[in-house]
């Protein structure tokens, strides 16, 4: 099936590694342009452009912390001058950080709000001029399911992430007229996430949570997002889809 991504132009973040590169090797396989975002990890980036390239297709790394709108500006403006435009933007970046709430310090509470909830609002702000004037603009927006369901540990990001479904519900609807549409991806556990020691350390324990026996891979998450992001998709928007494995069912 052809997706009709041919001539868009996507904005990945944090799209070095996991996730985030799935969804930009997904694109960029499916004939659009990809701005590969990343804030420290340049050789990693420049290894995602390099593969898109060598497949023909059309890439360029871009070097901008998320949680700074000045920087995260200027990275899409840049990204708009050298591919003429933005059609799709994937917000993917995040940071978590797994610890008891009773631990957590206001350092702690600023990074993780700062990365994953105003990172959302800063590249959705930046995007949105150029997204309206697409006529067919997208916005996806990957969180993990804790922002649904609650989860030990995880009470800070949680709580930035849920921040996010309602940034997307809304731009929906404000977006709507212009043809933009807005969704979040929800995701289980997915193993090049984070944590991979604690993940290893509880894999037995973590499988039975899943109805399917398995933690989740990138190659499970990019399909459904290049789908949102095509003209497809155009009647679904402020919706939150969860990839989880049956983790969540609600």
């Amino acid at each position: 099936m052809d997706l009709g991504l041919k001539g868009k132009i996507a904005l990945v973040t944090g799209a070095t590694s996991g996730v985030g590169r799935e969804i930009a090797l997904s694109l960029a396989a499916e004939g659009a342009a990809v701005a590969v975002n990343y804030r420290s990890s340049a050789n990693e980036a420049e290894a995602v452009v390099g593969e898109v390239k060598a497949k023909g297709g059309r890439a360029k790394a871009y070097r901008a912390d998320v949680a700074d709108f000045t920087a995260v500006k200027a990275m899409t403006e840049a990204v708009a001058e050298d591919f003429g435009g933005l059609n799709i933007l994937i917000n993917n970046a995040g940071l978590a950080k797994r610890q008891r709430f009773v631990d957590t310090t206001p350092e702690d509470w600023h990074a993780q709000i700062n990365a994953s909830l105003y990172g959302a609002i800063h590249c959705c702000h930046a995007a949105s001029p150029y997204l309206e004037a697409a006529k067919n603009g997208r916005i996806v927006s990957v969180i993990g399911d804790s922002s649904r369901v609650g989860e030990s540990g995880l009470a800070i990001v949680a709580a930035a992430r849920a921040g996010v479904v309602g940034l997307m519900k809304s731009l929906a609807r404000e977006f709507g007229r212009s043809g933009t549409t807005a969704n979040t991806i929800s995701l289980g556990l997915v193993e090049t996430a984070h944590d991979k020691d604690w993940v290893e350390a509880n894999r037995e324990k973590l499988i039975k949570f899943y109805p399917v026996r398995r933690l989740g891979q990138p190659g499970d998450v990019a399909p459904m997002i290049a789908m949102l992001v095509s003209p497809h998709a155009g009647w679904i928007t402020g919706q939150v889809l969860s990839i989880s494995g049956g983790y969540s069912m609600v």
